[in-house]
């Protein structure tokens, strides 16, 4: 059971702006009416600018968090697009493989990159949810079906199994305080699609934001990224995805199929495609661009065989649930599950 969170922010330091004040009062409520301690690290308020001038105090809230005995829990307050920077203060002198102790480590998008350091110094962590846009979700309450997968967390440390929501939700366009209590507009959803491939797979699920992913080849949004992150090896090599199950979800950039496609075509040149025993994939935001992401699928992997599961809810598009990292999981889409066994 978890008792004690430490929340950092290791991407955005949104959280710390008089912006989201309400929004950060109605989350930390939230979470101590379940009787849990929370700490914010101490950068994690210092506002955008100072996070994002800062990506050493970043890292040492992560090392602080993640050494602490007493602490449990370490949650992400949001995403961003530059916590590769963290990189050489966790990895030059060895400081993340020696701080790191068993916790549960949740966070989504940008925080891909802090999944991967994480599994590189062996560490399973659970992907999709983090403080801001969930705990604190400006609705009357946390989404039921996001509240569902957290508190399970909380409860027991561990997810037993995904199942689709009943509803998905369009973006919220205005995060003001007047938008506060205000309900999302829903849509009913239809569940996990098998897009090819057997219907029931296994495997250990690893991944994130493909957009994330992308960056980490491409320097078109930072010049040096791709460079500092072949340097500490953070994308797992062929061998490491061997066995393996993909998951990839798409921002709220709502990435272009042309993006999609060339961050496809990453993947399989190293080698990902080959390894893995299938993929899923999250649904897109506002289902920006689902079929075509599909099309694109099933044309740049190119091996039938290949299961692929369309439509999850997780990442980007609303609600989420949380994937268990590092965990040995039975995708089922006859029965429209995803099943957890007890050992990693």
């Amino acid at each position: 059971m978890i008792k004690n969170i430490a929340i950092v922010s290791l991407s955005s330091g949104i959280a710390g702006e008089p912006s989201v004040r309400s929004q950060l009062e109605t989350g930390l409520q939230r979470l101590e009416e379940y009787g849990l301690n929370v700490r914010f690290m101490p950068n994690a308020l210092k506002g955008s600018e100072y996070i994002k001038a800062h990506p050493e105090k970043r890292a040492e809230d992560l090392l602080r968090a993640l050494s602490d005995p007493e602490t449990d829990m370490i949650l992400t307050t949001i995403g961003g697009d530059d916590t590769y920077r963290l990189l050489p203060y966790l990895f030059d002198n060895d400081e993340l493989a020696n701080a790191v102790t068993d916790k549960v480590f949740l966070g989504f998008s940008d925080t891909t990159i802090n999944h991967f350091m994480l599994h590189k110094v062996g560490l399973p962590t659970f992907y999709g949810q983090a403080f801001l846009p969930d705990i604190c979700e400006l609705s009357s309450e946390m989404l039921p079906y996001t509240r569902g997968y957290f508190e399970e967390l909380i409860r027991t440390g561990t997810i037993g199994e995904i199942t689709p929501s009943d509803v998905w939700y369009e973006e919220r366009e205005d995060f003001s305080p007047e938008q506060a209590g205000k309900p999302l507009t829903a849509h009913s959803n239809k569940g996990f699609e098998l897009l090819q491939g057997a219907p029931v797979f296994s495997g250990k699920i690893l991944g994130g934001c493909i957009c994330t992913m992308f960056d980490m080849f491409d320097g078109g949004r930072y010049a040096d990224m791709p460079g500092i992150c072949g340097k500490y090896r953070l994308f797992p090599d062929k061998e490491d995805w061997k066995g393996r199950i993909l998951l990839i979800e798409t921002s709220e950039e709502k990435p272009s199929p042309q993006k999609y496609k060339k961050a496809l075509e990453y993947l399989k040149t190293a080698g990902v495609f080959e390894a893995v025993s299938g993929v899923l994939t999250g649904k897109p935001m506002d289902e920006a661009y689902a079929e075509d992401y599909k099309e694109l699928l099933v044309k740049v992997i190119d091996d039938p065989k290949l299961p692929v599961v369309c439509d999850l809810n997780v990442g980007h598009a609303m609600p989420r649930c949380i994937v268990p990292f590092g965990k040995e999981a039975i995708v089922d889409t006859d029965k429209q599950s995803i099943r957890f066994m007890d050992k990693g």
